[in-house]
C-alpha cells in the first residue's frame, strides 16, 4: 500500500462525508442590516453532546507547514463538531479519514481555496490545523464542557502528503 496522499481541491461534494465546507457560494440566503449585508446562513452542521456542553468560539494562531508534509497524527472529537474558519486568504491543508474499527483508515487530503473554512462532524478523524505559506489566525468553533472530547491516533508508519 502506498503511503503517499495527493491533496485535492476542497469541494463541498468531496468533503460531505466528513463535514461541511464553510464558504459564501451561490446566492445568499437573505439580506440583513438594511440590505447592506448578504447573509449565507446555516453553513455547518454543528453537533454538541454531553453534560454542560456549549459552543466555544476561539481564535487560533497557526504557524505554517510546508508540503510535502509528513503526517503522523490524526485526532477526533467524539462529543462535538469542530470548525476552522481562516481570517486570511492563505490556503490550509485539510486531512480527514473514515473510521475503521476505532482507528483512522486511509487519509484524504484537501487544499482550501481563498474564502473556504471547514467544519468536521462529530467523531471524524482529522489532521491538526495546518496553514500553508505563512502564519494565519483562524476562528475555531467547537464544544466546551465536561467529558473527554479528544482522541488522538499516531500512525506507526507516517504518510506523505503532497500537492497535485
Amino acid at each position: 500500500m502506498s503511503r503517499e496522499i495527493i491533496a485535492e481541491p476542497l469541494t463541498a461534494e468531496a468533503f460531505a462525508p466528513f463535514g461541511d465546507v464553510i464558504e459564501a457560494r451561490g446566492a445568499p440566503s437573505f439580506q440583513i442590516n438594511g440590505g447592506m449585508c448578504d447573509r449565507f446562513h446555516d453553513l455547518a452542521r454543528m453537533e454538541f453532546t454531553g453534560p454542560e456542553a456549549r459552543v466555544n468560539i476561539s481564535v487560533g494562531f497557526g504557524r505554517p507547514y510546508a508540503l510535502p508534509l509528513t503526517l503522523t497524527l490524526l485526532e477526533r472529537h467524539p462529543l462535538g463538531s469542530q470548525a476552522f474558519v481562516p481570517m486570511s486568504e492563505e490556503p490550509f491543508l485539510v486531512v480527514v479519514a473514515e473510521d475503521e474499527n476505532g482507528a483512522p483508515g486511509r487519509p484524504r487530503a484537501f487544499l482550501t481555496a481563498p474564502g473556504q473554512g471547514v467544519n468536521y462532524l462529530r467523531g471524524v478523524w482529522h489532521g491538526v490545523l495546518t496553514p500553508l505559506g505563512r502564519a494565519s489566525n483562524f476562528v475555531i468553533v467547537d464544544r466546551t464542557g465536561e467529558g473527554n472530547n479528544l482522541e488522538e491516533h499516531s500512525f506507526a508508519e507516517p504518510w506523505t502528503v503532497t500537492a497535485a
